[in-house]
């Protein structure tokens, strides 16, 4: 519930179709308070954001983009200083790394996604968008796709329990944030990608691809795999329609594995994701993109 005041800044914003569209699209987090907004007296929707006070929840809505939303590219495991350091004949230092990634990965297992009224099976290869009706349709729950861990092959933790680690060939799984009611558009053109990314462009994927940030460093990276569906996000998976009508919703992963570290030397780590309505931003590492420092060490 809004008070008074905010009600007054929400009236005195009088956002434009484009933006009221653009609110729709926010980074999806547990809810704590609700913001109500309509455009020309007809209510459109209500979204959650967690610990943000009202009147800033709407100036950051009403800073959204249309074509360009806060997407963000993680990964797990994650450290605060985006670095992981680890020797893979010591199992303690790697311990924590192979433990985050059991818990993200425990909601993929297939025996989560039986119940044949809440998922269903969108295909292992990449297919176009997955059309439940509009947001506002009065169609209530949607179901969710399956999404098999087993996609992730040697970094699906099913067989090697340590993820690579204890050989020196960390995995990483990486997830775009979810923002309802938006479809990331893949590339149309090759202008800015990178000419060693193009052979990754393909219909209804958006792709990720990962390369030394230091050019000095490309040839201590060695080869980086990528598993998932089409080795990116498929667009099958999108769009997203909220907490409340896609409540078990699971985003589509890509597992990214480095098969060659070069052992006892710091390695940054720059990976993208590529779409026409993907933007980066200076300020934000994640918007779009990651970079991480590995180290595998060897004494």
């Amino acid at each position: 519930m809004m008070s008074g005041t905010e009600s007054a800044k929400l009236q005195f914003l009088q956002w434009p179709p484009e933006a009221v569209k653009a609110s729709q699209c926010y980074k999806h987090v547990q809810s704590v308070h609700t913001v109500s907004y309509s455009s020309g007296g007809t209510r459109q929707g209500s979204f959650g954001f967690s610990a943000i006070s009202p009147v800033r929840q709407l100036h950051l809505l009403s800073h959204s983009s249309p074509h360009s939303p806060d997407l963000s590219l993680t990964h797990t495991p994650r450290s605060d200083k985006a670095e992981m350091a680890f020797n893979p004949r010591a199992v303690e230092t790697f311990l924590p790394h192979t433990k985050a990634l059991r818990e993200f990965l425990d909601k993929y297992d297939e025996s989560k996604q039986k119940d044949q009224m809440k998922f269903e099976d969108c295909g292992d290869q990449p297919a176009d968008y997955k059309n439940r009706g509009d947001l506002d349709s009065d169609v209530g729950v949607r179901k969710a796709c399956r999404f098999s861990r087993a996609l992730l092959g040697p970094c699906s933790g099913l067989e090697d329990t340590e993820f690579g680690f204890k050989e020196g060939k960390p995995c990483l799984i990486v997830k775009l944030n979810r923002i309802v009611n938006y479809r990331p558009r893949p590339p149309t053109s090759n202008e800015s990608i990178p000419e060693e990314a193009q052979p990754k462009v393909q219909p209804n994927v958006i792709p990720i691809y990962c390369t030394s940030k230091k050019e000095e460093d490309a040839d201590k990276i060695g080869e980086i795999k990528y598993y998932g569906i089409g080795e990116g996000f498929p667009l099958q998976y999108y769009p997203y329609y909220g907490k409340k009508l896609h409540p078990q919703y699971l985003q589509p992963l890509v597992a990214l594995q480095f098969t060659n570290l070069t052992r006892n030397t710091d390695l940054r780590i720059e990976c993208k994701v590529f779409g026409d309505n993907i933007d980066y931003s200076e300020k934000d590492r994640y918007q779009g993109r990651f970079e991480i420092k590995i180290q595998v060490e060897e004494s």
